[in-house]
């Protein structure tokens, strides 16, 4: 009786494994057969609807964008997922390709509303130009310019001289050199003043920036040899003194740009800096890195930094960032002695670290404002004004919006308060400075939050805050001219429930 029961049950098993033998060569069949009937993309080019898109975009996007399509579906079949094949002339094709093609026509970079309590932040564009630049950068784009062209005396000119002599005047410096970043400025200067030779360089100065570039490595890059004193916490003006030598070629200080050191800690001013290598017969390059023009308030601990302070105290050449807290467009200015910036300019990297006419206009126009005086530059340099602004009115525009919005908000299911909180600098400035902030705060007990700070980097003008404890924080220091606007008709959305937001529900 054992040996029949085994026998059966081996029976049934068997059939079983027979059974999903044939429904898998049956699952296959079926795949090859919804596989063989996607279209050819030829044929889809034919259709109707398809035509229709020829018609509006070009050639090559349309039947790239069919592949992607015919990729996908046939790379889910073959995956196992059920898929549903469109017929040849199914107006699906055309509906999914025309989604495709509006996304690409797409910008991918646009303007972003920065509510991350960050003034200089990197990951959105650093700093924004200010209104002069703006109009300077529209007058210019679309049309020739004089460049390179000299129009009084009618010859090839130096893109190099159109700024010189502003940016001399604004910052008490011999001469000027414009090229595409600080890195590269401090990379040519370097070149250009001691190549071949030794660099000293204090330990505790050994910077990272963004991206891993190290100060050692562009050292190297630019043809010196480093040669380090001092401790990381501690570095004396005699550890400079006693590193001298006749392979000296430079004295180089560099600006902690995003990092600090606190404690039992010296540093060698500037100044002192400078009168050694004067008494040495040695040059002295400061990396100030910042872009501060001018003296900035006490209360932000950096006096005798500024670009104006370090060509006082004598320093040979100081190299700048022109789109930190100098507030212009992304490039590197350096300034200092006529000698040495001659000799970078005709070195051949030079002409590789370049800037464009764009750069050099919105350069200009920020330095035309520093011209018209300090008090103005404070005022409509879009990241001084921001550094700047007044705690009080900050608070004061928070307590608006939960008065103006907050009823209206809980009506669609979210609750609107705010608090004081600290705003950091950022960009590689300012990396001990916060300043006191106010920041409006979203919540909700039916949406959620999350998916709803994800929708906001979606819209036509995407809004950068910050998930914190469950809500949406939203930092009114770095609201720029106009941004209110855009979260005001958020809010009108977000107090009529409408069905763009009602997917945010858990």
């Amino acid at each position: 009786m054992t040996q029949q029961k085994g026998v059966f049950e081996r029976q049934i098993t068997g059939l079983e494994v027979q059974a999903e033998a044939e429904q898998t060569v049956s699952a296959d069949q079926e795949r090859h057969r919804l596989l063989a009937g996607l279209p050819q993309l030829g044929r889809l080019l034919e259709q109707e609807g398809i035509q229709r898109l020829l018609s509006d975009y070009p050639r090559t996007w349309v039947s790239e964008a069919l592949r992607e399509l015919l990729a996908d579906r046939r790379g889910r079949l073959k995956a196992g997922e059920e898929v549903e094949v469109w017929a040849v002339d199914s107006e699906r094709w055309e509906e999914r390709a025309r989604e495709k093609l509006e996304e690409r026509e797409r910008p991918r970079l646009v303007r972003v509303i920065n509510a991350t309590g960050v003034v200089l932040h990197t990951n959105l564009g650093r700093a924004p130009l200010g209104r002069l630049a703006c109009e300077r950068l529209q007058e210019l784009a679309g049309t020739y310019t004089n460049l390179e062209f000299d129009l009084q005396r009618r010859e090839r000119g130096s893109r190099q001289s159109l700024l010189e002599s502003a940016l001399c005047a604004v910052t008490g410096a011999e001469a000027a050199l414009v090229v595409n970043n600080n890195a590269a400025a401090v990379m040519l200067m370097l070149q250009a003043m001691s190549a071949g030779r030794e660099v000293i360089l204090s330990r505790g100065e050994m910077v990272e920036i963004g991206g891993s570039f190290r100060m050692p490595e562009v050292m190297e890059v630019a043809g010196v040899r480093l040669r380090e004193v001092g401790t990381t916490n501690r570095t004396h003006l005699r550890d400079y003194e006693q590193a001298i030598s006749e392979e000296t070629g430079l004295l180089l200080k560099v600006h902690r740009s995003n990092f600090v050191i606190e404690g039992f800690v010296k540093e060698v001013e500037a100044e002192a800096l400078v009168g050694l290598g004067h008494r040495r017969g040695v040059s002295v390059m400061v990396d100030q890195g910042s872009g501060m023009l001018m003296e900035p308030p006490a209360h932000w601990g950096e006096r005798g930094w500024s670009v104006r302070a370090l060509h006082r105290a004598g320093a040979d050449v100081v190299t700048w960032s022109g789109d930190k807290l100098f507030g212009g467009p992304q490039c590197g200015v350096i300034t200092g002695k006529a000698s040495w910036i001659k000799k970078a300019a005709k070195l051949p990297i030079a002409r590789a670290l370049r800037v464009d006419k764009l750069t050099l206009a919105a350069l200009e126009a920020t330095v035309q404002v520093y011209a018209y005086g300090d008090d103005i530059a404070w005022r409509d340099i879009p990241v001084l004004s921001a550094l700047s602004t007044d705690a009080e009115a900050l608070y004061e525009q928070a307590e608006f919006w939960v008065q103006r919005w907050r009823a209206a908000l809980k009506r669609g299911g979210w609750s609107l308060s705010w608090e004081k909180a600290e705003a950091r600098v950022g960009g590689g400035s300012l990396p001990a400075l916060t300043l006191p902030t106010a920041r409006l705060c979203l919540g909700s007990a039916v949406h959620s939050v999350s998916l709803f700070e994800a929708a906001l980097r979606t819209r036509t003008i995407p809004i950068i805050g910050l998930l914190e404890r469950g809500c949406l924080w939203l930092d009114l220091r770095t609201w720029l001219s106009g941004d209110a606007e855009a979260v005001s008709c958020l809010f009108e959305e977000m107090a009529g429930s409408r069905e763009d937001l009602r997917s945010h529900r858990e």
